[in-house]
């Protein structure tokens, strides 16, 4: 298996704010998708977010696993400079993966952001 590497995670609060304050977002049942376009940069880039609205830790870090793997699977797909960032949101703990990984490319859809390969 393909690991997730360190470099392909948002992790900075300025990082997290930029994508907010520049980015466009979308939301559907499950997720909030934030998207902001970094021409130039390294290869896309995922920042997730999962509070305590979402449930306990196993159900957060699960949500977080889920969303990484959706994410790792189609990184080829997205262009370079991309910075992502997916809110979780309450119901997603109760979702099956199909129904997030469903969700999940329905907003990157919405976004344009997935290139045909």
């Amino acid at each position: 298996m393909e690991r997730f590497p360190a470099a392909a995670r948002l992790r900075e609060t300025r990082e997290f704010l930029a994508v907010r304050a520049e980015g466009r977002m979308v939301q559907g049942r499950y997720l909030r998708m934030s998207v902001l376009r970094r021409p130039g940069e390294d290869p896309a880039r995922i920042g997730i977010v999962t509070s305590r609205r979402v449930g306990g830790a196993v159900q957060r870090n699960r949500v977080r696993r889920r969303l990484r793997e959706i994410f790792r699977v189609r990184r080829a797909q997205f262009p370079a400079g991309l910075w992502l960032v997916i809110v979780a949101k309450p119901g997603a703990a109760n979702a099956g993966f199909g129904e997030l990984r469903e969700e999940w490319l329905r907003l990157a859809g919405r976004l344009s952001i997935l290139r045909d390969l």
